[in-house]
């Protein structure tokens, strides 16, 4: 096991490339099981959550060779497995996202009910009672979903009660090469389900709606696609913990090759923060403030302030001036990271799903944390770059799932970092 030591206080500045979105990159990789041809896909992120699909992907059949770190070539056509086991699924709650697209595909399949972050309850019922509406019939037996669908799914009206991200994803591919029209209200519009509609309709699918909380798809009746070769869209989140370490820090950072719009709830809260921005079409600077304001936030689905950041920007929230709010409305575990950052002296007091942060700039101390989730673990990170002395940060196989080359991004701009053994 590895961990992190961190020397907090040093001068951060310079540039940040962000890598491709490992959200984007997970349902994509998943919907090539409905292609019929080699794909090559660019900008894939090399991190421990993509390496895990591939490999599931590849005990169901499929091959697959790296140009370089961040580049694939992946052919499915011969996948004959159709049974996604614990021993990976247990590891990354996106490998459900081969469900769809292995049930259109074969008719039948059996996957493993998913393990990952332990961030609160992401039931898949709302997959399930879709694929049903589809025709599908399913019954778990043993940990799995066993699914099946003789004469192949069928279009149908798809009502999601909640949005839902990977319910989307998972029924979007489905209805690829389902028989019929399928439509599918209050989708989720992120920017990684627009990717994954814009992939396929390249590939021939007939899908209208897309950016929209309504899609509708014509199905192939079981063709498979002819994919065009894509890259994955730049990281939102990445980019957004990159600023709310040029932030926690009050320094000027310039976050390269992303997409700016895909950032919007982010920078406002920022701006809200007294920080200035200047963006251009593949980049964004964050100047520092002359005072770190306190602020409001609540999560929400987007174009809305991303669940995702509400870790990096409680951390943030310390180094303010006054009393900040967070209303964590879509997971309701995903405070984990409050104790720890009470052990590095925050102040931070819990009402259900709300936080209330009283900042004090510079009152941070060093000390050892642990991490429990992908995104908490960044925010311990933030947290350790203005603290006092030294952090040692455990449990890093957290951050592993989703940033890639973390240490030697944070070393780029100033940071002293160091993986080390336990």
């Amino acid at each position: 096991m590895k961990y992190l030591k961190i020397i907090g206080q040093k001068k951060l500045s310079g540039d940040v490339k962000i890598s491709g979105a490992k959200n984007a990159a997970l349902p994509l990789l998943a919907s090539t099981i409905l292609a019929k041809n080699s794909v090559t896909i660019g900008n894939l992120p090399n991190v421990v959550d993509i390496n895990t699909l591939l490999k599931l992907l590849e005990m169901l059949g499929s091959s697959y060779s790296k140009t370089d770190n961040n580049t694939i070539e992946i052919n499915t056509s011969k996948i004959h497995e159709t049974k996604a086991t614990y021993d990976i699924v247990k590891t990354m709650r996106a490998s459900i996202l081969v469900l769809g697209p292995l049930l259109t595909r074969f008719g039948h399949c059996e996957v493993s009910l998913p393990g990952g972050c332990a961030i609160g309850q992401r039931p898949v019922d709302l997959h399930l009672k879709a694929l049903e509406q589809m025709g599908a019939v399913i019954e778990i037996k043993g940990g799995y979903i066993h699914a099946t669908a003789p004469n192949g799914l069928q279009g149908a009206t798809i009502v999601f009660d909640k949005i839902t991200v990977t319910g989307s994803e998972n029924i979007i591919m489905a209805a690829a090469l389902a028989n019929g029209t399928t439509k599918i209200i209050n989708a989720a519009k992120e920017p990684e389900v627009v990717q994954l509609c814009e992939v396929l309709k390249a590939a021939g699918l007939h899908i209208k709606g897309i950016g929209t909380n309504e899609l509708e798809i014509v199905g192939t009746k079981q063709e498979l696609l002819e994919f065009k070769n894509f890259d994955i869209i730049p990281d939102r989140i990445e980019a957004g913990t990159y600023l709310c370490a040029a932030a926690i820090a009050n320094t000027r950072l310039n976050i390269t090759h992303i997409i700016p719009m895909h950032l919007d709830a982010v920078l406002s809260k920022l701006e809200e923060m007294g920080f200035s921005i200047l963006k251009d079409e593949t980049s964004v600077t964050l100047l520092p403030a002359h005072t770190i304001k306190s602020v409001k936030i609540v999560t929400t689905e987007y174009p809305g302030f991303p669940t995702d950041m509400q870790a990096q920007f409680m951390a943030l929230a310390t180094q303010a001036n006054g009393v900040s709010i967070i209303d964590e409305k879509l997971f309701e575990n995903r405070y984990m990271h409050v104790n720890e950052l009470l052990r590095m002296g925050a102040d931070i007091t819990l009402q259900g799903h709300t936080a209330t942060i009283t900042g004090t700039p510079n009152a941070l101390t060093g000390t050892d944390v642990m991490a429990t989730d992908l995104r908490a673990s960044s925010a311990l990170v933030l947290a350790a770059l203005v603290a006092s002395g030294e952090t040692n940060i455990h449990r890093i196989y957290h951050l592993d799932r989703g940033y890639e080359n973390l240490e030697e991004k944070l070393m780029a701009i100033g940071a002293v970092v160091k993986r080390v053994d336990e």
